[in-house]
């Protein structure tokens, strides 16, 4: 079994990085594969509250948080390697990662490749995708600095980086198709006291648009009334920002037809078990009631600690 390693963990989030500290720490052959920069989507995140054990008076970002772990797992003496994965084998004794720099075998398989915003669903919105329209405001709010934002969505991540954006922003409308928002009370507390929020309530974007490639007008609709309201940009400013925060699909295409998945999320049994031997699902691509920090970094660390137990059968 020579250049096959005990376990591959493919992605680099919380549950990755959870998985490849357990697996280090147990002395496994583990390999973990990442394509871009560890963290997933909390690698886009300002602030974190709820991740138990920091401190209440030290603020904690995603990527803080992420540079620990990281650093963690390369302590532990987890093997690291960059590489695009394009193809999966996840049946037989030796699983296969096909990438572009390479193919890795292993007796067991971690999938923690996690999930990917969900598209607005307005006329023209891949026109308009990083020329004013954005799904990381950490990532793109100072490029709208002084102008209006607007963000579709009303959970927890809508409103928190709705509020996020106010530091930048002129003005900041959230868009919700409901007359209330979903987020935590705390959360929305937070919001209604904060003056350069606004709320348009039962409304859904339609459409948006602009010249040149720059998004200046969008088309919003009243899902009671039907009423569309027409919204454009100031005329000094030129263009605004729209902000899609209304929930993730799962990266789960690479493993369509080999594991059981319901809705796209793989489905697992509390051990982190798939239908198929020695493949282990982590994170946010697994069908569950939370996805979060904590309870992604719980799955990996039972994926880890359960294909220990695989290997060692």
């Amino acid at each position: 079994m020579e250049n096959v390693y005990d376990v591959i963990i493919l992605g680099a989030g919380p549950a990755g990085l959870a998985a490849g500290l357990y697996a280090g720490r147990s002395r496994m052959n583990a390999l973990l594969i990442e394509k871009g920069q560890d963290g997933g989507q909390i690698a886009t995140t300002s602030e974190i509250e709820n991740y138990p054990g920091q401190a209440v008076d030290t603020e904690e970002s995603g990527p803080s948080l992420i540079a620990r772990m990281s650093k963690q797992v390369e302590h532990f003496g987890c093997n690291r390697v960059a590489d695009t994965v394009t193809a999966v084998e996840l049946q037989g004794d030796v699983k296969k990662v096909i990438g572009k720099k390479g193919e890795y075998c292993a007796k067991s398989i971690i999938l923690a490749t996690g999930a990917h915003s969900r598209p607005i669903g307005c006329e023209n919105e891949a026109q308009f995708v990083g020329k004013g329209i954005s799904f990381c405001a950490t990532c793109d709010a100072n490029f709208f600095t002084d102008l209006e934002v607007y963000v579709v969505g009303g959970g927890d991540s809508a409103v928190e980086e709705a509020m996020y954006l106010t530091g930048f922003a002129r003005k900041v409308t959230i868009i919700h198709r409901r007359d209330e928002l979903r987020a935590a009370k705390s959360i929305q507390e937070k919001a209604f006291a904060n003056p350069k929020l606004n709320f348009m309530w039962d409304s859904v974007v339609e459409e948006v648009g602009g010249d040149e490639g720059v998004l200046a007008t969008m088309k919003v609709r009243n899902v009671k009334t039907d009423e569309v309201t027409v919204i454009e940009a100031d005329e000094d400013d030129g263009m605004f920002g729209l902000f899609g925060f209304i929930g993730f699909l799962p990266n789960t295409d690479l493993y369509e037809g080999q594991i059981e998945l319901e809705r796209g999320y793989v489905v697992t049994d509390d051990n982190m078990k798939t239908n198929v031997p020695g493949v282990f699902a982590a994170g946010d691509l697994r069908k569950k009631s939370l996805r979060q920090v904590v309870t992604a970094a719980a799955d990996g660390a039972i994926a880890a600690t359960q294909a220990l137990k695989y290997c060692e059968d």
